[in-house]
């Protein structure tokens, strides 16, 4: 396990740029309102297969980063880039769909459908994603491909076979949302607060399942949370306040 290591954003080493999963240059975006809420990051990467924790208190601007991150909202001035692909170029529904092929998910309140069987609830993104669908049929039947990542998350064969996602405890909820997020192969895992009902030795044992599961289909995983004590089971971390200007109410 790595001791907690705050870095700059910057990618080095030999070939950087063909290591970035996700890059930020120049950007600037204000929520729109009469109390607007503005954004600012000069720069931050993501490599390939890195695992990221971004950390950052309540109000500080996380909600709003990973909305760029997505493509929910697209930034007023500079480039975001996923996969090589700058994300304001995209209109609206080429972005969502860019969004469902790239991205696996993992809510901090889980948005699991309530009373689906796990396994659809799993294979949810598939019904939106031809990409990901494909990839997770390269692997197999689709049911089959569900259940075993679900098993390979922990969840019992009985609990996987008989349950509905409401019947669940908060643990088994996370590592449904986490199998959600990953099948199909997306190259980049985003995790909002996942950990944040869980005690420590819970969040570490689901911390280096999911790790364990994204090295399988070579994705990044990016973390947000306020908690600096989830920092040693990542690659790296930052805080936003090192990467981003945040700035409220009047128009800059």
């Amino acid at each position: 396990m790595n001791e907690l290591l705050v870095t700059s954003p910057d990618v080095s080493g030999e070939s950087a740029g063909s290591l970035r999963a996700v890059s930020f240059a120049q950007v600037k975006y204000t929520w729109p309102g009469p109390s607007p809420f503005t954004l600012s990051i000069a720069g931050f990467d993501l490599r390939s297969g890195e695992k990221l924790l971004l950390l950052g208190p309540s109000g500080s601007g996380k909600s709003t980063f990973l909305s760029l991150l997505a493509g929910i909202v697209v930034p007023d001035t500079g480039r975001i880039e996923i996969a090589g692909t700058d994300m304001a170029e995209l209109g609206g529904p080429s972005r969502d769909r860019f969004r469902v092929d790239h991205f696996g998910i993992i809510f901090q309140m889980f948005n699991l459908l309530p009373y689906a069987s796990l396994i659809d609830n799993v294979l949810l993104p598939l019904r939106f994603s031809k990409v990901r669908r494909e990839n997770a049929l390269r692997e197999g039947p689709l049911e089959e491909v569900a259940r075993k990542l679900l098993v390979a998350l922990g969840l019992d064969e009985t609990v996987i076979a008989s349950s509905k996602a409401s019947s669940l405890s908060v643990g088994q909820q996370q590592r449904v949302a986490a199998a959600r997020a990953l099948i199909g192969a997306p190259q980049i895992i985003v995790a909002d607060e996942p950990t944040s009902a869980l005690d420590r030795n819970t969040e570490g044992a689901f911390l280096r399942l999911l790790f364990s599961q994204s090295e399988k289909v070579d994705a990044s995983v990016i973390m947000v949370s306020h908690d600096e004590g989830l920092g040693g089971h990542f690659d790296r971390v930052v805080r936003l306040q090192d990467i981003a200007v945040s700035q409220r109410g009047a128009r800059s």
